[in-house]
């Protein structure tokens, strides 16, 4: 039998505590230790699925209480009636003075609620985007109190095994904003947990996350010859940089000049416009200090070394237009290479010349997942990565 002393020490990323007195009644972790949610999971006798029922929080509601709602519930199961539904049922026949919103207005609060958290302004636009262009036309109008898990499976499923990626994100979404509805009592639980058991298994290769084409590494200096060096603009200067420092091309297009150390031929990236939020040092080759000294003689900007003729940092599409018009041969047919896709040029060449991995890595920025490893890395191997960035531009423009 659970007790308060057991309850109160239960802390992020413990299992589950079964109360051992109400079947399937279990007290579920939260971010926050001394705090949880309760949940009956049981056998729906309506839907003939497995269910799981919000109970409230602990400690505002007692270990005392939970077992009394959760008998109360059980009682209904026992009649043959869905708990759950039977809430639904209720709250539809007497709504209160509770105004209900409907699905779109309860995702744009949550929006608007979540997004300073969010870092990425990209991230902040993508979310309600995604719910914009595929949840809201089917069910956007709808409060959130009527939506069942089909509502949601019907959402997904015309996306659900061709654009997988897209589908998982909208899935994620669609998740947060009914399980804020959850905590706002709003619905009695989040429909969105059952909506897999709706749909058909996802195959293997569906699930494969796309990769950004990218140009098999031996053709990259035909086309650096060919088509970038085959005149001189700010968009084929931006394009070579990025490939010479294999960084990434939003790194890239927001380089300023007071970010170069032309002494030590280093380029130092704040940990600001990094996706690892750390500062990040590029060793610069030969060609790519030349390449920053073309861009200086220019004086074009006194911040931006690749600014757009409006004087702002040049947009990510003027490089993918740019590839795209010239026809830029990658991995993937029909599609053109991507700029981010240079990236995995470099990472192939390195794996295929003996550059060892710990140095691919580091000058490509990867963050370290292993705890183990990431323990070992006191240093970013600058000098060392120096050599294997020459040797990158000598194969990429010619020594």
């Amino acid at each position: 039998m659970l007790t308060e002393t057991q309850a109160r020490r239960i802390k992020p990323g413990d299992k589950p505590l079964a109360d051992g007195t109400v079947k399937g009644l279990r007290l579920i972790p939260s971010a926050t230790k001394g705090r949880a949610k309760w949940q009956l999971r049981f056998v729906s006798p309506e839907v003939q699925r497995r269910r799981d029922m919000g109970l409230g929080a602990f400690p505002d509601v007692s270990i005392a209480t939970a077992r009394e709602r959760a008998l109360l519930a059980r009682k209904l199961i026992a009649a043959g009636l869905d708990p759950i539904e039977e809430n639904i049922r209720k709250r539809q026949q007497s709504p209160g003075t509770v105004r209900m919103p409907t699905f779109e207005e309860a995702a744009r609060t949550v929006h608007e609620e979540y997004k300073p958290g969010w870092s990425n302004g990209k991230h902040v636009d993508q979310w309600i985007n995604t719910l914009t262009i595929y949840a809201f036309p089917v069910m956007g109008a709808r409060k959130v109190n009527t939506l069942k898990s089909s509502d949601f499976a019907d959402v997904l499923r015309p996306i659900w095994s061709t654009k997988w990626e897209t589908a998982r994100r909208v899935k994620q979404r669609c998740h947060t904003v009914m399980k804020w509805c959850w905590g706002k009592e709003y619905v009695p639980a989040n429909p969105v947990d059952m909506v897999d058991m709706l749909l058909p298994k996802q195959s293997a290769a569906s699930r494969q996350t796309a990769h950004h084409p990218a140009m098999p590494w031996r053709l990259v200096p035909q086309f650096i010859m060919d088509v970038v060096h085959a005149s001189d603009d700010v968009t084929r200067h931006l394009l070579e940089f990025t490939i010479l420092t294999a960084a990434r091309s939003g790194e890239t297009r927001g380089a300023t000049w007071g970010e170069v150390d032309f002494t030590t031929s280093t380029w130092v990236v704040p940990a600001e416009r990094m996706k690892a939020k750390s500062a990040h040092r590029v060793p610069l080759s030969a060609r790519a200090v030349k390449l920053l000294g073309v861009r200086r003689a220019l004086g074009k900007h006194p911040e931006l070394i690749f600014s757009s003729p409006r004087g702002g940092p040049l947009s990510d599409m003027a490089l993918t237009k740019f590839l795209r018009t010239h026809k830029a041969a990658s991995d993937v047919p029909g599609r053109a290479a991507t700029a981010h896709g240079f990236r995995s040029s470099f990472r192939d060449w390195a794996s295929e010349t003996g550059v060892p991995r710990d140095l691919a890595e580091r000058a490509l920025a990867h963050s370290v997942r292993n705890a183990v490893e990431a323990a070992y890395h006191r240093t970013d191997l600058l000098e060392q990565r120096r050599s294997v960035m020459e040797a990158w531009s000598n194969h990429v423009v010619g020594a």
